[in-house]
């Protein structure tokens, strides 16, 4: 992406070291470093310090890397990681009934081996949103959309917190105990 130029530009421009720089909008010398080799990129809060300390706009500093953000947090590929989360989880739970029904104990192995590649397909799905940095991208896309950073935050935030992350479980362990359920009921062995 261009950002990673901008900045090495701008702060050479400015004749600041990358110790120089990272004190002056309070982050590690190695975050600049890791922002300049494009291993990370800044949340929205550092590319304003950047843009007022360049004296740069930011539509001037991200040129170009927007359009690329918006792109990378639509990427089919975490659809598709999705989407093969839920039919997995889905067809796990509706076939855990008629499995015991016929197979006895041993066909919640079949429940469970219809479930293995939804664990896969979540796996691969927080791999990309990290390496993609997706989070912060929707961060400045709000920002630079004029909408609410504070609200993406927020929503960002939500999965960080363990009370949070206990009650998704309990939710989705609860939809999935319903429909094993209703699979169990429906080929009779209730």
């Amino acid at each position: 992406m261009n950002l990673s130029k901008q900045i090495k530009r701008l702060r050479e421009e400015a004749g600041f070291s990358q110790e120089e720089l990272s004190e002056k909008i309070y982050v590690s010398r190695q975050t600049i470093s890791n922002w300049e080799n494009e291993r990370s990129y800044p949340d929205i809060h550092n590319l304003l310090l950047l843009s007022v300390l360049f004296d740069v706009t930011l539509d001037e500093l991200v040129k170009g890397d927007v359009e690329t953000m918006k792109n990378v947090i639509r990427k089919d590929e975490s659809d598709k990681h999705t989407m093969i989360m839920l039919i997995s989880s889905l067809a796990a739970a509706i076939s855990l009934g008629p499995a015991i029904k016929f197979f006895g104990d041993k066909g919640m192995w079949l429940s469970l081996i219809l479930f293995l590649p939804g664990f896969w397909a979540a796996w691969k799905l927080e791999k990309y949103k990290k390496e993609k940095n997706i989070k912060t991208y929707k961060e400045i896309v709000t920002y630079m959309e004029g909408g609410d950073v504070e609200k993406v935050r927020r929503e960002r935030s939500f999965g960080k917190d363990l009370l949070s992350k206990i009650v998704i479980v309990i939710a989705f362990a609860f939809v999935f105990l319903v429909i094993a359920l209703l699979g169990l009921w429906g080929s009779g062995v209730f």
